[in-house]
């Protein structure tokens, strides 16, 4: 050809040919492991979405117990104000913030005085507790049941399941331990003390001994408290300790629209999503 030759039939032919086989090995896609990305990336976002819902209902309830122990105005309760310092530097919102203050006063933001609600509940194989603090308990009620249903669960009694205790969290302090106010708290009527992950010292009670020991235990050792209220333990025969991936997603989102809805206080379960979703991320 280089010659001026004219192409024979046969040479076009083989041209032809060669042409149509370079284009099908170049557009031959690779086989990718494309399943495990997505699914790496899957449980990442989970994760991260979960700790981005702990964080939210950490801080506004951080919000609610200062309101509630030392008043509304950060300007003469500074543990308030360093509790909404911390809330706005982690984006929480404006109106957050301010529905949080004024649950703290059992208020609701139009200055309605605030119901209680408990709600049992199982989405399978889970039981859950959740309470709420509500203006108009039929609404709540029937918003939730919704949650409930469209993660295939359903309201129905399940507080046989827990222990209804009491728990006071202490602020950390510098030399002050766990074995610092263990007999002054089961003198108190303490059922256990621990520290949690933050250093702070947990000491659960019984209901009716609950102001009693967290009296004891800020005079003694001069402690400020962060939190005091009741909680639902799950019963150590009742604990779940693997729901699979399926049931796992599914909590994990009932879970993240629990805590978005403004008259949920708090949510119990008898399963630890954070362990379990940590656990199949590992495995």
């Amino acid at each position: 050809m280089s010659l001026g030759r004219p192409i024979t039939k046969l040479q076009s032919i083989t041209v032809h040919i060669c042409t149509i086989c370079r284009r099908n090995l170049s557009t031959t896609p690779p086989i990718l492991s494309g399943h495990n990305k997505w699914s790496s990336i899957k449980h990442d976002k989970g994760r991260n979405d979960a700790a981005r819902s702990k964080q939210r209902a950490l801080l506004s309830q951080e919000i609610v117990n200062a309101s509630k122990h030392s008043g509304p105005d950060p300007t003469f309760n500074t543990r308030l104000a360093d509790a909404i310092a911390k809330a706005k530097k982690a984006g929480f919102p404006k109106q957050g913030i301010e529905t949080a203050v004024a649950r703290g006063q059992g208020k609701s933001m139009s200055g309605a005085p605030l119901e209680n609600l408990t709600i049992e509940a199982v989405v399978p194989p889970v039981a859950l507790i959740v309470e709420c603090a509500t203006e108009s308990k039929g609404q709540a009620l029937q918003e939730i049941r919704m949650m409930l249903k469209n993660a295939g669960g359903q309201a129905t009694p399940t507080s046989y399941l827990f222990e209804k205790r009491g728990r006071v969290v202490f602020e950390r302090r510098e030399g002050v331990g766990v074995d610092d106010v263990l007999e002054v708290a089961l003198e108190a009527g303490a059922l256990d003390v621990w520290e949690d992950e933050e250093g702070r010292i947990v000491v659960d009670t019984e209901t009716s001994a609950l102001k009693a020991v967290e009296a004891a235990i800020t005079e003694a050792h001069n402690l400020q408290v962060s939190s005091s209220e009741t909680t639902w333990l799950p019963n150590d025969d009742t604990k779940i300790a693997d729901v699979g991936e399926e049931p796992l997603n599914q909590l994990l989102r009932l879970q993240d629209e629990l805590h978005e809805y403004p008259a949920v206080q708090a949510i119990y379960m008898n399963a630890d999503l954070n362990a379990i979703q940590t656990n199949a991320a590992v495995s």
